[in-house]
Formats: structure tokens, C-alpha cells, sequence
């Protein structure tokens, strides 16, 4: 099943499901789940893709409660999402589904090689990793596509384009809905790997990617990322770990207050997290009571430093617009 979350998406939809349809691969099926859309998504999919299963909300719930809807309604051992800003080439559905067969029980999902939509000669996205400061990073982004041949093991692939296994998603209950939208990947990617589960990034199967094709307003995705990436790192990482490596925990929030360059949105968003106290509680349990790695195997799970301008760079490239 191939999932495609929708919010006024009607600038790249019909490119999408088309690419879709040109697919080597011919055994899935199409489920779209429309956020509320107000442009004409909808009617696209009924032209694009009319064996598709649609399923329409009155209003935008958010990309998580899309994707688990989308995952609840499919049958099939796999499950793939898809951004809808994205066009998948041919072999890419073919590819994944190869890989997922070779793979070991343990591989939970798998990463697609996306590329830049304006030059796919540029990586976008090969997986994603997450650091010691909370900040989670494309692999490979803005570098030649051409460096990225070779498959190996990533900490945690996008969803903009990635294939899992059903039975993967449903020990895992799922994206974590409480995001709404921005590091419910990473955090279902960071859950997996605590239980034991791996990843890899398969590099022949290639997709173009937009980015940011239905993007929220500025300050509302400062809220929700400040907001989600505490959430994460609280619920999930084991106390001790929280405790080693506060300096960088803390130096990330800081950071990432100064660089979003939104105060007020980034405070509203360290705000929220006081209303979820109860779900980050109950979730650390069953989380840590699920635990299959030694804590030396979690430490080595996320990277020192976090691949972001210093304070000083974004200083002198602040200083530099002034003038």
C-alpha cells in the first residue's frame, strides 16, 4: 500500500499520482488521505488515480493522524508513504519491495534516495540523524547525488519517501499523532531502533522531492519542532543518557532558540510541552520497559554534534543582511 498525505497539495499531486501510475511495480494499492484540503486535491485524485481510496477530512489533523489512518485502512505486508510534492521514478516502488524481501527480520524500513526536484544532480534526503543536541539532519543534503551509491545501515529513514513493514508499524503503534506534523519520523524511526530494529537506505530507489510543498506559516512550525523535539528526547531517551549528556540537550535548545530567530513562537512551543507531561510519562514506560539495547548501544545511536551553522556563523550571517 502506497500512502500519500494531502494538504492543499494541488500544485504537485497530479505529477505525483502520475509517476505513480508509471510505476515497473505494479502490485499495490493507493490509499490518499486529505487533510481538509480547500484546493481541488481532491478532484485530482479522482482523475489521477481513480483506484485509489480516498479518505477525506473535514479539516487538517495533521500529517501523523493522516499517515496512521492511511496505515489502519491497508492490508498489505508493506507499507510505503509518500510526500505528495515527490515523483517517484519508475523503479523506485520495484526496488524498495526487493530490498524489503532481501532484507533481515529486523529491518523495520527503508530509505529512498530522494533528490532535489530543481537538480536532481543534489541530494535531499538519504535518511535522517539525529544528535546529542536534538537536532535531526537529511544525510547527505546539498551534496552531489552521485556520492550516494552504495546501501548501508542509517538511523531512521524520511517518510517523505520510505517503505516499511506493517508488522514494524503496528508494534510501534504508529506515528506518535500528538506531533501533528515535523519529527514524528525521526521519533518513530528513534522508538524503532530502541526495540532493536535497524534501517537502511537503498540507493536505487530514487525519488524527486520539492520540499516544504505544503509547509505551515513560519511560526507555527517553530512552535511545533521546538514543542516535538523536547517531547522526543524526553520520552524516549533513558534517564541516565539524559543526564550525561544534558550540557548538549541544553546547548541544542538554546541554540535552536537563537537560530529560529522566532522567540515567541519558540517559547509557546517550550510551553506546550506542559500539557503532554502526562502522555511523555506513559510513554517513557512502555518505551523503556521495551528496551533491547544496552545503554553504550543507545549512546552510540545519535552523534556527538549536530550538523548546524555555529551561533557565531549565524551572527555574521545575520550581521552580513544588515548591512
Amino acid at each position: 500500500t502506497v500512502i500519500i498525505p494531502v494538504w492543499n497539495g494541488a500544485a504537485w499531486l497530479a505529477a505525483c499520482l502520475d509517476a505513480l501510475a508509471a510505476q515497473s511495480f505494479r502490485d499495490f494499492a493507493v490509499i490518499v488521505v486529505d487533510n481538509g484540503s480547500t484546493d481541488n486535491s481532491r478532484a485530482l485524485v479522482a482523475r489521477h488515480a481513480p483506484q485509489a481510496t480516498l479518505i477525506a477530512w473535514a479539516r487538517n489533523r495533521g500529517f501523523a493522524a493522516a499517515v496512521n489512518a492511511g496505515i489502519q485502512a491497508g492490508r498489505t505486508e508493506y507499507v510505503a508513504l509518500l510526500n505528495m510534492d515527490t515523483r517517484p521514478r519508475p523503479e523506485w516502488l520495484a526496488n524498495l519491495v526487493q530490498a524489503l524481501d532481501e532484507s533481515a527480520p529486523d529491518i523495520g524500513a527503508l530509505a529512498s534516495k530522494m533528490l532535489c526536484m530543481a537538480d536532481p544532480a543534489v541530494i535531499d534526503d538519504c535518511g535522517d540523524s539525529l544528535s546529542w543536541q536534538g537536532a535531526a539532519a537529511k544525510r547527505g543534503h546539498g551534496q552531489s547525488a552521485a556520492e550516494f551509491k552504495r546501501g548501508e545501515e542509517i538511523f531512521s529513514p524520511c517518510a517523505g519517501a520510505a517503505l516499511y513493514r506493517k508488522s514494524f508499524l503496528d508494534e510501534l503503534d504508529g506515528f506518535d499523532e500528538r506531533f501533528f506534523a515535523y519529527l514524528e519520523d525521526v521519533d518513530l524511526g528513534l522508538r524503532g531502533r530502541l526495540r532493536g530494529y535497524r534501517y537502511l537506505f537503498v540507493p536505487s530507489a530514487e525519488v524527486l522531492h520539492q520540499g516544504h510543498g505544503s509547509g505551515l506559516p513560519p511560526a507555527r512550525y517553530v512552535r511545533l519542532i521546538t514543542r516535538n523535539r523536547v517531547v522526543m528526547l524526553l520520552k524516549s531517551l533513558p534517564a541516565r543518557l539524559l543526564i550525561r549528556h544534558a550540557p548538549s540537550l541544553l546547548y541544542g535548545q538554546i541554540y535552536f532558540f537563537i537560530a529560529y530567530r522566532r522567540p515567541l513562537a519558540a517559547l509557546a512551543g517550550y510551553l506546550a510541552v506542559l500539557p503532554l507531561l502526562p502522555h511523555i510519562v506513559r510513554a517513557r514506560r512502555a518505551i523503556q520497559a521495551s528496551l533491547k539495547l544496552t545503554l553504550a548501544q543507545v549512546e552510540q545511536l545519535l552523534t556527538p554534534a549536530m550538523n548546524e551553522p555555529s551561533l557565531r556563523e549565524l551572527a555574521r550571517a545575520w550581521w552580513q543582511r544588515k548591512k
